[in-house]
């Protein structure tokens, strides 16, 4: 799909905790995009256009209107800064695309699982979105979501819900660091460790988060499970 540019109105945002806020920008045209997809903004924080850009993954579905996205905000990050302390609803936000490859696949002859952590859980929504509405109950999708302390879970209420609505979508969380937390503890790799030790030809993992993550679930899906490289598929953050 080839990307251009757009102007797009940002009308609304949403703090989700004091790091975390979800931006909705309002880009005037229908925008075709396959759920996973990210766009790149160009932001008013340096000369060249290169330290200008920054990418971020697309949140919403593709059938609504405006584009939503869930961004971090990052300790000495200057996009970020500005769009946490300066942008004003209202604003114009210049953006390219959409980009990328990370997509869910098209064929439904295998499960899906979904690890990431924090914000990594963006273009994750649109793609379960998708696939739930194909309704092919047949394909499992399991969401393996990973953060710190219970505040972090990302759009909870709504997996929560999809989980319940639909027999064959699970959703697992996992905090690291809250010690009141009734549910999982630790990381994300012990669940997959545990429920998919028995290597499967019928099922594709897709990682979204940061490096450190990405890195130990590849290792561990190929060194540890011993599945085939192209059996899984990752959009690094940072």
């Amino acid at each position: 799909m080839a990307w251009k540019w757009y102007d797009g109105i940002l009308t609304r945002t949403e703090p989700i905790n004091d790091s975390v806020r979800r931006f909705w920008v309002d880009p005037k045209e229908v925008i075709d995009f396959e759920p996973g997809q990210f766009v790149t903004m160009d932001l008013p924080i340096a000369e060249k256009r290169l330290k200008r850009w920054r990418s971020y993954s697309i949140a919403s579905v593709p059938q609504e209107k405006e584009l939503e996205f869930c961004i971090v905000n990052l300790e000495g990050g200057l996009g970020t800064s500005f769009l946490f302390k300066e942008i004003n609803l209202g604003d114009t936000i210049r953006f390219k695309g959409p980009s990328g490859t990370f997509v869910a696949p098209k064929e439904p002859d295998f499960d899906i699982v979904m690890i990431c952590t924090g914000t990594g859980v963006a273009p994750f929504r649109p793609m379960i979105y998708d696939l739930l509405d194909k309704q092919n109950t047949s394909q499992k999708i399991h969401l393996i979501f990973g953060t710190r302390t219970e505040d972090g879970i990302l759009y909870r209420s709504e997996f929560e819900k999809l989980a319940k609505t639909y027999s064959n979508f699970t959703y697992d969380v996992c905090l690291s660091r809250d010690q009141e937390w009734q549910g999982r503890k630790g990381y994300v790799h012990q669940v997959y460790l545990d429920q998919y030790k028995d290597a499967r030809s019928d099922v594709k993992f897709f990682l979204c988060g940061w490096s450190n993550m990405i890195d130990e679930a590849v290792s561990n899906l190929l060194t540890k499970l011993k599945y085939d490289r192209s059996q899984i598929v990752y959009e690094l953050y940072g």
